[in-house]
């Protein structure tokens, strides 16, 4: 369910990225600049809405599974833009080319 207030256009996509660590394993407090950019690397996360023409040509290709919202997906590591949604979460824009894999069992 899209609570961002964002529609995605065309072949954009929106994606929610999933949450980054802010310590370490080991238990090391990370700076807030580290955090940062890790949070803008991340490279899972949760489909939250498609364009009309998302994903479209590769639609073309019978043997092609469109990713749909609410699907675990991978994204092009810094792809889109990021943007805050009207629910205060944290957001990435993107094109469809952007999402390079979806997510299943352990990996998701």
């Amino acid at each position: 369910m899209n609570t961002s207030g964002i529609e995605p256009l065309d072949v954009r996509v929106l994606v929610k990225p999933d949450a980054v660590e802010e310590k370490t394993k080991g238990g090391i407090l990370l700076p807030q600049q580290a955090i940062e950019q890790e949070k803008y690397a991340t490279v899972k996360a949760t489909l939250v809405a498609v364009g009309a023409n998302a994903f479209s040509e590769a639609k073309a290709n019978p043997a092609f599974t469109a990713p749909m919202s609410g699907d675990r997906v991978m994204v092009a590591k810094y792809g889109g833009i990021n943007i805050k949604g009207d629910d205060g979460e944290d957001y990435r824009l993107m094109n469809d080319e952007d999402v390079i894999a979806f997510l299943k069992g352990a990996a998701a």
